[in-house]
């Protein structure tokens, strides 16, 4: 049994949950996500004393989803559940986020040690007296656990957990049991902020790898950089643009990195997904005699099916842990050292131009007559009305695929969920996304989501006006789930949806000055994106686009077309 700390021996006595919430505002969080239980509820009084904001979210499904939306704009968020029920129903969207790499730091209200301890038959539980069971589930989608059970730890373990969070970019659990709350520990450690720096390579071993990389790029004749998600997530893009920049090298993209590089730079050259890529990107990249792969998450999504065509013999990984030339790893040696030394020592350098992409109309979609809204349309239109520093959220589904034919203007954030793919992500994503951005002071966040996935997490659209957001919302009425059409089932009744009315939702969740549209035609798009008051951002807009039921991106096609083949495969 643990002790409590004397009061007497401490300079500075906080409570628990002061020291928690201080530490979470110090790393940059300003809004905690979640939903109350009587095993937390002491513990969110704390929130507003400490300079945080609760959102308070319709569900903790929804609230996990807000929190990775939120830490992909702000860098790290947090979420409070209760014991048991609360925790199981984040921990898919827990789940996502580790998969993808995002910081979420889990708090979870448990009951009291001492219940804890006798193994009572409480509410929430199992009926077992295993208080453990939850976090155990949880240790599988989490870099660190923290059990805040003693006081004379809580405080190491607090900083630690937050720490590993933010530097592994992954999500963390810490419990909070109802009696630890008020527990008073030792607040001046308070005054020494978290480092929260990256370790340092080991010298020799990244000069070396440096020497080594820099010895093939000097001998290559037609090199390519491609970037994804683990650069961003890693936070390794200002080395990453300062090696595009000073070698000129023609970048591209994978699926999950759209978004990381700056979309306005001469040598940026589109979204390379195998067979998916944009036109002139697969020959281009694929011919290349060195690729400089940074951050590279080879998923089945992520690669159109893993339709890849890149030689190891060719490739240099960059990666958070390791860099790997062609077939020699080097363990421990983190891409950001590398990266900058081989940008200052780089030299000139044989470069091919590669193909330049663009938000053109296809010249199939222009010479039509057919007033219906396309996807092979849609996409580079929007790309016409996007403008600099917008954050841009798209659900697995046609919107997913169909942004690789998007050219953003700069600084514009992509937010999707390409490797979990969890179906409605998109929705409670976008309210994280939303409130990040209104404390950052950007102006415009747009979601794009089909109805299917908007159907499962719709009621978030609550936690928006609730929290007077004002972001675009775009519904895809094309009726019913259609990537799973592409795969399986086109016309089976399990890939259809109700046909809500869509554009009244906004009203019922108690909207005072929401503005809703409905789209039809390709001219009624235009009018719309050339309406200064509707983009201007400042209310929520909610707009139902409808797109005929069998279309999808090239792209979605060929990935569900490869989906549904390794699916079938029987050895």
């Amino acid at each position: 049994m643990a002790t409590d700390i004397k009061t007497s021996e401490l300079k500075n006595p906080v409570d628990v949950a002061e020291y928690l919430f201080r530490r979470l505002h110090e790393v940059g969080v300003r809004s905690v996500h979640g939903l109350p239980g009587d095993y937390n509820l002491v513990a969110l009084d704390y929130i507003p004393k400490n300079g945080l904001r609760w959102v308070g979210n319709v569900n903790e499904l929804n609230a996990g989803y807000a929190a990775d939306g939120y830490a992909r704009v702000k860098g790290i968020s947090a979420i409070v559940t209760t014991f048991g029920v609360g925790e199981l129903s984040a921990i898919n969207a827990i789940s996502g986020a580790y998969s993808e790499y995002v910081p979420i730091v889990h708090i979870v209200g448990y009951p009291s040690t001492i219940s804890q301890r006798n193994g009572l038959l409480l509410h929430h539980t199992l009926g077992n007296g295993d208080f453990n069971v939850f976090a155990n589930m949880s240790r599988n989608v989490s870099c660190n656990v923290a059990l805040l059970n003693d006081p004379h730890e809580a405080a190491t373990q607090i900083d630690h957990a937050i720490r590993e969070c933010y530097l592994q970019s992954r999500p963390v659990y810490i419990s909070l049991p109802t009696d630890m709350v008020r527990k008073k520990i030792e607040g001046a450690r308070l005054e020494k902020p978290l480092d929260l720096t990256f370790p340092p390579n080991d010298e020799e071993k990244e000069n070396y790898v440096v020497e080594v990389v820099l010895k093939y790029l000097h001998a290559a004749k037609n090199p390519a950089i491609l970037v994804d998600a683990c650069a961003q997530r890693h936070r390794a893009l200002d080395e990453t643009h300062e090696l595009i920049k000073k070698t000129g090298i023609p970048t591209f993209v994978a699926p999950m990195g759209k978004g990381a590089v700056d979309e306005t730079l001469p040598n940026y050259g589109g979204v390379y997904a195998g067979d998916g890529s944009n036109a002139g990107v697969r020959e281009r990249l694929e011919s290349s005699d060195l690729v400089l792969s940074i951050g590279a998450i080879k998923s089945d999504f992520n690669t159109a099916g893993f339709t890849y065509r890149i030689s190891q013999l060719n490739t240099i990984d960059f990666h958070s842990n390791y860099t790997r030339v062609k077939y020699s790893e080097y363990p421990g040696v983190r891409m950001n050292g590398v990266l900058r030394k081989v940008a200052a020592k780089i030299g000139k350098l044989n470069v091919q131009e590669g193909p330049i992409p663009n938000n053109r109309i296809p010249a199939e979609e222009r010479k039509s007559e057919d007033t219906t809204i396309t996807q092979a349309w849609f996409w580079p239109r929007l790309g016409q009305w996007l403008e600099p520093k917008d954050i841009v959220i798209t659900e697995t589904g046609t919107a997913n695929f169909g942004i690789w034919e998007t050219r953003f203007p700069k600084d514009v954030t992509a937010i999707s969920q390409v490797l979990w793919g969890s179906i409605g992500y998109a929705t409670g994503s976008c309210q994280g996304a939303a409130l990040a951005a209104k404390e950052l002071g950007v102006k415009r966040t747009i979601l794009f989501t089909g109805d299917g996935s908007f159907q499962l997490t719709a009621q978030e659209v609550s936690t928006m006006i609730r929290n007077g957001l004002s972001p675009i919302l775009f519904v895809i009425n094309n009726a019913g789930y259609t990537i799973e059409r592409y795969i399986h089932g086109f016309d089976a009744d399990y890939n259809d949806i109700p046909d809500w009315q869509y554009t009244k939702l906004p009203e019922v969740f108690g909207a005072k000055d929401a503005k809703t549209y409905q789209v039809r035609t390709k001219e009624e798009v235009n009018r719309l994106f050339e309406d200064r008051d509707f983009s201007q951002g400042d209310k929520l807009r909610f707009v139902e686009i409808f797109m005929p039921r069998d279309d999808a991106p090239i792209a979605l096609k060929s990935t569900a077309e490869a989906a549904a083949k390794t699916n079938a495969k029987m050895e």
